[in-house]
């Protein structure tokens, strides 16, 4: 199970929405392994009288939480993270400096999942990758 929450500037988040929902969730897919169907995200478009970042941030500044159980190696991790910021810098010409992705990893049976913990979901993916 994985789960996405992107913040940013609504002025400037809406309009990539679409675009950045396809790249995350692609290398969701390619890295993690995650079944294509299996796409859950939620968009957090904020005014500027709610979004507080850095000076050294442009009004670009994309802040991406990965919420995900458990279990894959730190390689597999670092290379999601090194596609996800290449691929949004390339796409939306978004300096590096003003992304920010954080990974949280839980226990399956942290979850609550159809009416059972996550840990007695039949998965049709593989978590260990």
């Amino acid at each position: 199970m994985v789960q996405v929450k992107v913040y940013g500037l609504a002025d400037k988040l809406n309009p990539i929405k679409s675009d950045l929902s396809h790249i995350i969730h692609t290398s969701l897919i390619e890295i993690l392994k995650v079944s294509p169907e299996k796409k859950f995200q939620r968009f957090f478009p904020l005014g500027k009288d709610n979004f507080y970042y850095p000076d050294d941030r442009s009004d670009n500044y994309l802040i991406i939480e990965i919420i995900m159980f458990e279990g894959r190696s730190v390689e597999t991790k670092k290379e999601l993270l090194r596609q996800l910021i290449q691929n949004i810098h390339k796409t939306f010409d978004i300096s590096v400096n003003d992304i920010e992705i954080t990974l949280f990893e839980t226990p399956k049976s942290n979850w609550g999942i159809r009416g059972v913990t996550g840990d007695e979901l039949n998965l049709n993916y593989k978590v260990k990758v």
